[in-house]
C-alpha cells in the first residue's frame, strides 16, 4: 500500500513537469558572516541547469549561468573592511543575506584544546559576561565525518559574538580574536572545524596520504582499529558494566565515581574523513589563514615519527585547496603534561619546531602554562594572546617579538656545547639557574647539563660528558624549564641533530 501511493505521488510529479530549482547557497554563506577583504568575493551554489544567476554586493553585480549538472559560480570584485552591507543573489528566488561584513576570516582546527569552551576555561565566566564584540562572528562546523569530499558543510550558521553566543566559543579563538582586534580592529570571523582527540591524518586529504608513501603508517593504524572494531565494541560494553558497578561503590563510600577512559573514535579518526566533512566544503570561501591546536592524539612512538612530515603536507594540501597563497599558517606547540610512561610527547613538539620550516608559519610555545595533571589546561588566555603575536608579526605587519628563543645550532665550545638561538633577544631566565638542558657524548646517554646564559647564546657542559656531541632543551613530557627572551617569551623544547 505504502509503495502504491509513493508511485502514485511520483506519477502526479512527473506529469506536472520538471519542477524548478530555487538557487542556493552553501551553508558556509549566510547572514551575519564575514567574508575576506581585499580578495574577489566567491559566491557559489546550486540552481536550475542553464539558468542565470545575478548577484549583488556594494553597489557590485555579476552574473553567472548554472551548469548541466545545476552548479554556478561567481566572482564580486575585491573590496576593503567594513560592514554591515546587504548581499543578494536572484535567479527564479532571490536571497537576501543582511549584516554582512568584509574583513579578515580565520579557520580554527584541531582537537580539544582549540574545541575548548571559553566559559570552562580560566576567567571564561567573566570572559563570557564582556563578551560584547559585534564584529567578531563564529561559525561552528557541525562535527561529522565522510569517507569522500562533501560539497556543504554542516553547520547552525554564523553568530555574532555576544554574552549570550559567546560560551560554547573556542576560548583559543575567542582570545586571538580580542587580542588582534585591540591592535587591529577590522571585522573578524572565525570558522571553528576542530574536533576533540582527533588526529592530524582526519584532517589531511586522502590524496595527498595516498600519494606519499612515507605517510602510509598514518592509514595504517587507522586499518588496524577498524580490523578489531568489533572487539573494541564488547570491550566498551564490559567497560561501561564495570564502570557502573564501580560508581555504585563509589558513592556509597561517598567518593567521587571513576570515569570512563577515553578511546579514539572510529569516525573520527578515519584518515581524510573529518577533512572532507568540515574542511573541504569551506575551501571555495576566501580566508587570511588558519590558528591550529592539535597533536595530543599523534604523541605516541607509532604516530608521531612521521608528524613532521604529515603536518608539513597538511599545510600544501590546505594551501592548494585554497587557492590563495600561502596563507599564514599558526599553530600551537603542546604544553606540558604529564602524560605517562612510553609518551612521545617531546618527540612530538620537535616535529612541530621542526614545521616553521615551511614558509609562512609561525609557532605558539606554551611549556609554561600547561597543566601537569591535566591534558586540557584552563588558560587559553595565553594561547590565543600568543598566537596573536604571531599574528600581529607576520600578517598584520608590526614590528614586534613574536616567538620565544628557538634552537638554531650548536656548536663546540671547548668542553662543552654553545647553543645559538634565535629569537633570543634579552635572553634570560626565571626561577633560578637555567634549567632543562642535557647533553650527550658519543654514546648518546644524556645528562643534566649546567648552563649559562652569554648574549643571545646558551654554554652547556658537563663534568660527565668530557666530549659533548648532542644537547637538547626540555625533552620531557612534562619538563623543569626557564628560559626566555625579553619578551617574556619562552623557549621552545629542542634538541640537536644527533
Amino acid at each position: 500500500m505504502t509503495r502504491a501511493i509513493g508511485l502514485g505521488f511520483a506519477l502526479l510529479a512527473l506529469a506536472a513537469g520538471p519542477a524548478s530549482a530555487a538557487v542556493s547557497l552553501p551553508a558556509v554563506l549566510g547572514e551575519h558572516m564575514v567574508v575576506q577583504r581585499e580578495r574577489p568575493l566567491h559566491l557559489w551554489g546550486q540552481a536550475e541547469p542553464g539558468e542565470t544567476v545575478t548577484a549583488g554586493f556594494r553597489g557590485d553585480s555579476r552574473r553567472a549561468v548554472a551548469d548541466e549538472l545545476g552548479r554556478w559560480s561567481l566572482h564580486l570584485p575585491p573590496s576593503g573592511a567594513g560592514g554591515p552591507f546587504t548581499l543578494t543573489v536572484s535567479a527564479s528566488n532571490t536571497i537576501r543575506l543582511d549584516d554582512v561584513w568584509v574583513g579578515d576570516v580565520w579557520v580554527a582546527a584541531g582537537q580539544s584544546n582549540m574545541e575548548w569552551p571559553l566559559d570552562a576555561a580560566e576567567g571564561g565566566p567573566d570572559e563570557v559576561r564582556q563578551a560584547d564584540h559585534p564584529q567578531v562572528r563564529f561559525l561552528r562546523a557541525t562535527r561529522v565525518t565522510s569517507r569522500f569530499p562533501l560539497a556543504d558543510v554542516e553547520t547552525e550558521g554564523w553568530k555574532v559574538c555576544t554574552p549570550q553566543t559567546a560560551p560554547k566559543v573556542s576560548a583559543v579563538a575567542y582570545f586571538f580574536a580580542r587580542a588582534v582586534r585591540e591592535r587591529h580592529p577590522v571585522p573578524l570571523g572565525f570558522i571553528d572545524t576542530s574536533w576533540g582527540g582527533a588526529p592530524l591524518a582526519a584532517f589531511t586529504p586522502l590524496t595527498t596520504l595516498a600519494g606519499d608513501p612515507a605517510l602510509q603508517p598514518a592509514i595504517l593504524h587507522w586499518s588496524r582499529m577498524a580490523d578489531r572494531h568489533a572487539t573494541t565494541l564488547l570491550e566498551v560494553e564490559k567497560e561501561k558494566r564495570d564502570l557502573e558497578a564501580a560508581a555504585a561503590q563509589a558513592r556509597a563510600r561517598g567518593e567521587e565515581p571513576p570515569r570512563a577512559r577515553w578511546r579514539p573514535g572510529l569516525e573520527a579518526w578515519s584518515p581524510a574523513g573529518i577533512y572532507n566533512a568540515m574542511i573541504h566544503p569551506l575551501t571555495p570561501h576566501a580566508i587570511r589563514g588558519v590558528i591550529w591546536y592539535q597533536g595530543e592524539s599523534d604523541a605516541s612512538p607509532e604516530r608521531a615519527p612521521v608528524y613532521a612530515r604529515l603536518f608539513e603536507t597538511t599545510i600544501w594540501s590546505w594551501r592548494r585547496a585554497w587557492g590563495v597563497g600561502d596563507f599564514p599558517f599558526l599553530f600551537v606547540q603542546l604544553a606540558n603534561w604529564k602524560a605517562g610512561p612510553g609518551n612521545a610527547w617531546p618527540e612530538l613538539r620537535e616535529a612541530q619546531r621542526q614545521t616553521l620550516s615551511v614558509a609562512n608559519t609561525g609557532m605558539a610555545v606554551t611549556i609554561d602554562v600547561g597543566d601537569p595533571g591535566d591534558i586540557h589546561p584552563r588558560d587559553k588566555k595565553t594561547v590565543g594572546a600568543r598566537l596573536a603575536l604571531a599574528a600581529r608579526a607576520l600578517v598584520y605587519g608590526e614590528a614586534i617579538p613574536y616567538s620565544g628563543p628557538l634552537f638554531r645550532q650548536a656548536t663546540p665550545d671547548g668542553s662543552g656545547l654553545r647553543v645559538h638561538l634565535d629569537h633570543a633577544e634579552g635572553l634570560t631566565t626565571r626561577g633560578g639557574p637555567v634549567a632543562g638542558f642535557e647533553i650527550a657524548g658519543t654514546d648518546g646517554q644524556y645528562v643534566t647539563a649546567e648552563a649559562r646564559i652569554e648574549g643571545t647564546t646558551v654554554l652547556v657542559s658537563s663534568p660527565l660528558v668530557a666530549e659533548p656531541r648532542s644537547v637538547r632543551y626540555g625533552w620531557a613530557d612534562n619538563p623543569t624549564v626557564s628560559l626566555y627572551n625579553a619578551a617574556g617569551l619562552p623557549a621552545s623544547p629542542s634538541r640537536s641533530p644527533e
